[in-house]
């Protein structure tokens, strides 16, 4: 028999879009509850005990001790980019994928981009600033076009590359320097290395993940490097510019002007007071880390997560898991399909086989795929999964999970 899905609850956390209920239900799932914030750890844990489905955002920290108190949880949505709020080890070695959104928002991210491109060339927060109190700046000081300037895109990867087709539309000559070969869209040119992009960037602007290697990647060293009077936007990561040299080029007048979406230090939510020492500085765009955060975007997010948790659920699949070995699954009509999530220890899909074979259950498909932590196998048979079958499988030594999905 086929999984009961109304008896699966799921639990969808810190006001995830509205699509993202709408896919479970479109899908047959009805016990969906959503809460419209972050819980207490407290109340996560009750809520966790017979939750199969989990959607997060990013403030819910799921550690340790949240995954090893949610006994019936299959899979967990992160309904963003990031993961490293969910201790992915924990997770992987319960048999539990996790899921991401890391592509959805490129284009509103890109759109952005372009936009504060825009008002930093052409001086508007300044004059704007100086309306609000009363001061009329009618004049070009300081204002430029975009068209025919250089931007300088660190990070050609899914956003970076949008950042430059819209840049290119504008009329922008466009570089990039990744420390991959990319193949270069339009008439974007690639750079060999990070000094040789400042050096002659009007705007640059950041596309990079959060690592060890690109942390305070544009220090005082790297800022000098800039051109006198150019422009940097970092809407990627809050460690990758040390903001206190910033400030101090800015104040030298090395650097123009900026446009800020992330930083090191965030304030965990609005009723938090935001500390930066770029607060004030007229010539400093600020904004709360909203690069992403569109409607559309959220729209796609809560769309693409839920289906891969959905496809999890329903067929077993794993493409798209960041924690976890990542499989494709057709369905197959008319069989019987056991996953088998495990240890990765030699012999494993020895004994599952021989377990497969003392039935004399005969396998119209296999597939297999490990990481350093488990090994997963689906098997496609086509024998109904008797219930002797079910606790062999489940007794083999190294069983993380065993599920018989139809």
């Amino acid at each position: 028999m086929p999984i009961d899905k109304t008896k699966m609850k799921v639990l969808l956390l810190e006001g995830v879009d509205k699509s993202a209920a709408e896919v479970f239900q479109k899908n047959g799932y009805t016990n969906i509850e959503t809460i419209s914030s972050a819980i207490n750890d407290e109340t996560l844990i009750e809520k966790l005990q017979d939750t199969t489905l989990l959607g997060i955002r990013s403030r819910t920290n799921l550690n340790e001790e949240l995954i090893s108190q949610a006994p019936n949880l299959l899979a967990i949505g992160c309904y963003c980019i990031g993961t490293n709020q969910v201790a992915l080890q924990q997770a992987a070695l319960k048999g539990v994928p996790v899921f991401n959104a890391p592509h959805s928002n490129t284009r509103s991210v890109a759109e952005l981009v372009i936009g504060l491109t825009i008002m930093l060339m052409r001086n508007v927060f300044p004059k704007n600033a100086a309306a609000h109190e009363g001061k009329w700046l009618k004049d070009a000081k300081a204002s430029h076009e975009v068209r025919g300037k250089v931007i300088g895109i660190v990070g050609y990867g899914h956003i970076g590359s949008q950042v430059s087709v819209l840049a290119e539309s504008f009329g922008m000559q466009v570089v990039y320097y990744d420390i991959f070969t990319k193949l270069p869209l339009g008439n974007a040119k690639p750079l060999g290395s990070l000094e040789e992009l400042l050096k002659v960037s009007d705007i640059v602007t950041l596309h990079v993940p959060e690592a060890r290697d690109t942390k305070n990647m544009m220090n005082q060293e790297h800022l000098n490097m800039m051109k006198e009077g150019s422009c940097l936007i970092n809407a990627s990561r809050g460690s990758v510019v040390d903001i206190t040299a910033l400030k101090e080029c800015m104040d030298k007048g090395k650097i123009k002007a900026a446009a800020l979406d992330v930083f090191p230090q965030e304030p965990e939510n609005a009723s938090n007071i935001f500390e930066s020492p770029m607060r004030g500085k007229p010539n400093v765009i600020l904004t709360p880390h909203i690069a992403g955060s569109t409607l559309e975007a959220q729209r796609n997010i809560g769309i693409e997560v839920s289906q891969k948790l959905i496809y999890y659920s329903d067929r077993g699949s794993t493409e798209g898991a960041v924690n976890f070995p990542a499989i494709n699954l057709p369905l197959h009509i008319g069989m019987h399909r056991i996953l088998h999530i495990h240890q990765n220890i030699p012999g494993m899909l020895q004994q599952i086989n021989k377990a497969i074979a003392d039935e004399k259950s005969n396998v119209q498909s296999q597939y297999l795929l490990t990481n350093q932590e488990v090994g997963y196998v689906v098997l496609d048979i086509e024998n109904k999964v008797s219930d002797n079958l079910r606790k062999t499988l489940r007794n083999i030594e190294g069983t993380i999970r065993m599920r018989v999905l139809y």
